[in-house]
């Protein structure tokens, strides 16, 4: 199939990078870069398609990638290609339609090792990509975004999580009490998975905190930061202590430093 002129097949595409509402309505969105396509298809995500610029000849890697996949291969004219790529890479070789995974809890494996971390109501997409790529980074098991929030397959997600969104469970949930919920059920069938929420006026230094057991971290807005109702449904709050003239941290920072800390006690413990 060649797409060559803005047809309603490519204006499909297009809406992909901004509107999250179609994005969740045909539940797939797009995969830019080598690093994010690669992991993608390792980690074993679907493919709806792949476009490749019309006429052009592709790397071993892109044709290593269209071989081993069965998606859609689709000649898209190069021009339209590179505007659904990255802004200022230039024209892309290949750019995938990768078909979101459902958020079900069930993706979790929640056991005695267990740290994930939550993010509340995120408003950049890029911090909610930016916590993913710690999140692997530091060996979490999963992360949770929760209300009205970023979209995790936003563009802008994508790319900032350098392809770890494909790497580890990141499940969406419309609600603290669902989390909680969750959690519950994983206490019951007796997983001592604790709640800790993040706050300038925690109770504890987070060196000072056993970060080493089941654990789930909360990070609140970056504008508001912890919400009420999570407040509530936390066992612990922590802080991080802080100096200089910055009042407080980037919310995915402070859910970085948070996600070193857990593994460096985890790592502690091991030796």
């Amino acid at each position: 199939m060649k797409v060559t002129v803005r047809n309603a097949r490519f204006q499909q595409w297009e809406a992909l990078l901004t509107n999250r509402n179609k994005r969740q309505r045909a539940g797939v969105f797009l995969i830019q870069g080598v690093r994010p396509i690669s992991l993608a298809a390792a980690n074993g995500w679907r493919f709806e398609s792949l476009l490749r610029p019309e006429g052009r000849q592709l790397s071993e890697w892109a044709r290593g990638i269209i071989r081993d996949s069965d998606a859609e291969v689709i000649d898209v004219a190069p021009e339209l290609l590179a505007e659904l790529g990255e802004r200022g890479s230039g024209e892309p070789e290949l750019i995938a339609v990768g078909v979101a995974r459902p958020d079900d809890f069930g993706r979790i494996t929640c056991g005695p090792d267990f740290f994930g971390i939550v993010f509340d109501r995120p408003i950049s997409p890029g911090n909610v990509g930016t916590l993913i790529r710690s999140a692997d980074a530091f060996g979490a098991s999963a992360v949770v975004v929760t209300g009205h929030a970023a979209d995790i397959y936003d563009p802008k997600a994508v790319r900032a999580s350098t392809g770890s969104l494909f790497s580890l469970p990141v499940v969406r949930a419309r609600s603290t009490d669902e989390v909680s919920a969750w959690v519950h059920e994983r206490q019951r069938a007796g997983t001592p998975l604790r709640i800790v929420g993040t706050d300038e006026h925690g109770t504890a230094d987070i060196a000072d905190y056993d970060l080493t057991g089941p654990r789930l971290i909360v990070i609140g807005n970056e504008t508001s930061g912890l919400s009420a109702r999570w407040r509530e449904a936390c066992d612990d709050i922590v802080r991080i202590p802080i100096g200089g003239g910055a009042s407080s941290l980037n919310a995915a920072t402070a859910g970085s430093v948070l996600l070193y800390e857990a593994a460096r006690q985890r790592r502690a413990v091991q030796r």
